[in-house]
């Protein structure tokens, strides 16, 4: 059996499923350190199965989007860029003061990158790059984000420039930026930086799981979601937790696809603060192929494309329901929404008093205007049906998957009563991350100088398969669901395609054969 838990906004829901079926499953409050409601909810599924039968724990934390966002628990990086010093826009020009305040270690240029077609762009300055690593040293920064001119088409430069930090500081952590975004110097560099910034919280969170699962005597190993709804081993994620920012919003995805057994659809996840809204393609969401905001930092790599709306169960209505959010009672909705013996008219109120499925006490809110309750609905109804039409591909019907705990809240929408909410809808979040699998995937530049279009596709799944197995899938069992390739004729000549290709499989401890591997 597997172990799914994810950590939101409000709640730590955890679930156990025995294959595609849910045995368990429990919500506990989200703590302000997480990792304590994460013991709460796996001491609560603890009690529903027996340790020896759990196969494995897979965990969406909030740790590191919430040490960006608020600016706490990161580390002070040196920025190291390849390219024609001097440079106008210098690594973290674009970041917000107070974030590059806490971050800012220093930023370098060394001659040196890769024109578009992958030629060398200048000759890589190794004395330069030497006297740089002196200099960091001398600084006492111990993480350096490594970036290159094009390294998404060429990443030697970027290799060769790691060998030579790694000989002159060795106790020191390097990312390479073609490890972590995609094209786009800036964008992929800022990744690249919060990657490193993140690093060594990254060990004392990994650390502290380990710690929090082998306590409730579980000795299964355990995996941590990631942006594009697969997951990832402790090993890797001690080396990129940036992938795991924004796993929430895919988990609730994945789980969607899990329980209703459909591979396409819009999906929308009501949480007690905000809605996520975004598209099933393949079983997994659609990724965002544009940069990226991160608490005012534009970064490129793998990520969600889901549209956020400030509804929720939570979320206040006023003005005699002319208004509807954007705050919103949060956690605190247990005491503050009227149907909980409060005095706060918030969405729930609306919808419960609109006929949505009784919660609390419905006679609360009983005596609200008619008025004032279908107001708000139209106005709730309106930014949801917007959102959808945002969301979706095509102008024709496509089936909408609405989870999250406070999903049974959208049926009392006019004009929502044909939406599809599983059973277990409430815990989507949690299934979707005991269903993951590995992944791998491949974003680059390739010139076809003295190669063809369709060999330069073979390389790139050939790749992306490669990757998957490296993050733990089964060789046997990986899969291409994503291909994509775009003739770059704006450059000159015309001699160059970006191919992205994504390929996912089961993980290889999971996968059970004849032979009884």
């Amino acid at each position: 059996m597997r172990v799914g838990i994810d950590v939101g906004g409000t709640n730590t829901d955890a679930v156990v499923l025995d294959g595609s079926r849910v045995v368990a499953a429990t919500k506990a409050p989200t703590s302000e350190d997480v990792t304590s409601g994460i013991l709460t909810a796996l001491g609560e599924v603890r009690k529903a199965v027996a340790v020896d039968d759990i196969a494995s724990v897979f965990i969406g934390t909030t740790h590191f989007i919430n040490a960006i966002a608020q600016g706490r628990d990161l580390e002070r990086v040196a920025a190291v860029r390849l390219a024609t010093p001097p440079q106008s826009l210098m690594p973290m020009i674009d970041w917000p003061d107070r974030l590059r305040e806490v971050v800012d270690g220093g930023t370098f240029v060394c001659a040196g990158g890769s024109q578009f077609d992958g030629s060398p762009l200048n000759e890589l300055d190794e004395p330069g790059l030497r006297e740089i690593a002196r200099r960091i040293a001398a600084s006492g920064v111990r993480h350096i984000a490594l970036s290159s001119v094009f390294s998404t088409v060429n990443p030697d430069p970027e290799i060769r420039a790691e060998e030579i930090l790694r000989e002159e500081l060795p106790h020191a952590s390097i990312t390479r930026s073609m490890l972590v975004g995609r094209v786009g110097l800036l964008e992929r560099e800022n990744a690249t930086i919060l990657n490193a910034a993140l690093l060594d919280l990254a060990g004392r969170v990994i650390d502290g799981l380990e710690e929090v699962v082998a306590g409730v005597g579980i000795s299964a190993p355990i995996l941590l979601s990631q942006n594009d709804g697969t997951v990832m081993t402790l090993d890797r994620a001690r080396l990129f937790p940036i992938f795991t920012i924004a796993s929430g919003p895919t988990n609730s995805m994945r789980g969607a696809a899990l329980l209703t057994g459909l591979d396409h659809g819009v999906v929308i996840d009501v949480g007690g603060t905000t809605s996520d809204i975004g598209m099933l393609q393949h079983g997994f969401p659609r990724e965002s192929t544009v940069a990226m905001s991160l608490a005012g930092v534009r970064s490129n790599f793998r990520m969600p494309d889901v549209l956020s709306l400030a509804l929720g169960g939570g979320t206040k209505v006023t003005g005699d329901g002319a208004v509807v959010g954007p705050e919103s009672v949060g956690y605190r909705i247990m005491s503050e929404a009227r149907v909980f013996g409060g005095d706060t008219l918030t969405f729930t109120d609306v919808a419960v008093a609109g006929g949505a499925d009784p919660i609390g006490d419905p006679t609360a809110v009983s005596g609200l205007p008619a008025e004032t309750v279908r107001r708000a609905l139209d106005v709730v109804t309106d930014r949801l049906v917007r959102a959808i039409d945002k969301a979706k591909l095509t102008a024709g019907d496509i089936p909408v998957i609405v989870v999250g705990g406070g999903g049974p809240l959208l049926a009392a929408l006019p004009g929502f009563k044909d939406v599809i909410i599983p059973e277990h809808a409430g815990v989507a979040n949690a299934v979707g991350a005991a269903f993951a699998e590995a992944g791998g995937e491949v974003d680059r530049v390739y010139t076809l100088t003295g190669t063809t279009r369709a060999a330069a596709l073979e390389t790139a799944k050939a790749e992306a398969v490669a990757r998957a197995v490296a993050a733990g899938a089964d060789p046997d069992s990986v899969r291409i669901i994503d291909t994509d390739d775009v003739p770059l004729t704006h450059l000159p000549g015309g001699m160059a395609v970006r191919i992205k290709v994504k390929a996912v499989g089961p993980f290889r401890d999971l996968v059970t054969t004849p032979e009884g591997r």
